[in-house]
């Protein structure tokens, strides 16, 4: 295909369809994502590690959290494939599915005291199969909104999307505040199985609006290219790793994001409640800046497509390199409103590197492995970033909460991005019909 084909330009209809869809699923996505994140901070470590003591109890509930990462980039590597092979529409129907009964299923199992370790195992591997679910989700729902928009406004399409972020954090902190006002006793009985439980319904919708999406018009352009002997890749891992520098560089980016992300929603409410904020002050912050996220996404998305996706990134990864020691100092005063100011404005950071970041890395690999590298880049990212972040600072932090190893490790996120950006060429208004190179 040569560099001066254009890609099919989108019908608005169809183009609101698709950027729905994909809204639905990543907000089912974050519902699961921020929902298993909670409880595990919550009640997982007495309901599935009761046998340990509070510390380890805590490692352990995170390290189950850390499984779910690990298995993302299988689940990268097989939709990617299958995605690149068969379609985006065909993956992302089969994601939503897993991902939304294995939350199910998680509200359905027994605890370490009805049957001992079985519970931590089945949690385990429910967890893992998310994981693998998850690692096709997020990719195919992004390059399905960047190969039906038009280069000029991709990003503002992908920030559209990317507000089922957001949404899906909302709903879940809603659902997650509403049974924690049962009552310690309650929600340890019976009341953390709910949030798990309805996302079966999140699930029927958002199987509904994707079946309705039409294909990619950009992948069945290289479909008509391979049936007229042009080819495309049969192993599309393969040709991935056979440049290894824009793999690497990918994954790098997004260390950032997915780093603050790790320390400013998943373990934020453990943190805070181990230096003496009370549960509800601190879910009311969580609420503050999902609501933050709503405004900012679209915002820095919207904001790549005019100053491109490396200002708005190196931008987001120099704020949190100066604000990691600000941010946790207004933390650690147990102040509630410098709490909710200094989670709000760690959010907005964190929307700066990560609004533009599937825009970008649609925009850096071919039609034939875009699938598998958004996917690969993104998850090793999450798994990097986000995966391991929690146990590390639980593990630092046992015994002794002190914010010193979280502000490194803040720091040192931002720093990997910054320096992935620095490294890269912009992107903005790629034609992704096109190829970056040649065979």
């Amino acid at each position: 295909m040569s560099t001066s084909e254009v890609a099919p330009v989108p019908k608005p209809a169809i183009l609101r369809r698709v950027v729905i869809s994909s809204l639905i699923g990543t907000a089912v996505e974050y519902y699961d994502f921020v929902l298993y994140a909670t409880m595990t901070a919550l009640v997982f470590d007495r309901l599935f590690f009761s046998a340990l003591d509070p510390g380890l109890a805590t490692v352990a509930a995170f390290a189950a959290f850390a499984a779910g990462y690990v298995s993302r980039p299988i689940g990268g590597i097989l939709f990617g494939h299958f995605g690149d092979r068969l379609g985006r529409k065909r993956m992302l129907v089969l994601t939503m599915a897993i991902m939304g009964l294995g939350s199910f299923l998680i509200g359905l199992l027994p605890t370490y005291e009805t049957v001992g370790l079985a519970a931590p195992a089945m949690l385990v591997v429910l967890r893992v199969a998310q994981g693998i679910a998850i690692g096709g989700e997020w990719g195919g729902a992004t390059l399905m909104v960047a190969e039906h928009a038009e280069a000029d406004s991709r990003g503002r399409s992908i920030g559209l999307m990317q507000m089922g972020s957001p949404i899906g954090a909302l709903l879940s902190t809603a659902v997650v505040t509403a049974v924690t006002l049962l009552g310690d006793d309650a929600l340890l009985s019976w009341g953390w199985r709910i949030p798990f439980l309805f996302s079966a319904l999140l699930l029927v919708f958002g199987l509904y609006v994707r079946v309705s999406v039409p294909e990619s018009p950009v992948f069945e352009q290289a479909v008509s290219a391979d049936a007229s002997g042009s080819g495309r890749q049969r192993l599309p891992l393969s040709a991935v790793l056979h440049r290894p520098r824009t793999l690497i560089l990918a994954t790098a980016v997004g260390i950032g994001p997915f780093g603050l992300t790790a320390l400013i929603n998943t373990y934020m409410i453990s943190y805070a409640k181990g230096i003496g904020y009370p549960l509800t002050g601190v879910i009311t912050a969580s609420l503050l800046s999902s609501v933050t996220s709503l405004l900012t996404i679209p915002l820095f998305s919207a904001l790549s497509d005019r100053v491109g996706r490396r200002a708005v990134i190196m931008g987001g990864a120099l704020a949190i390199v100066v604000y990691a020691v600000p941010f946790y100092s207004l933390v650690d005063s147990v102040s509630f409103p410098r709490l909710a100011v200094a989670w709000i404005l760690a959010q907005a950071v964190q929307s700066a590197m990560y609004a533009p970041l599937g825009v970008l890395l649609s925009e850096m690999f071919d039609t034939d492995v875009r699938y598998t590298g958004v996917s690969m880049g993104y998850q090793l990212a999450a798994v990097l970033g986000a995966g391991f972040t929690p146990l590390i600072a639980s593990s630092l932090l046992a015994g002794d909460m002190r914010s010193a190893p979280l502000v490194v490790i803040a720091i040192g996120c931002g720093v990997v991005t910054m320096l992935a950006i620095w490294l890269m060429k912009e992107t903005r208004g790629r034609n992704l019909a096109s190829r970056i190179h040649s065979r």
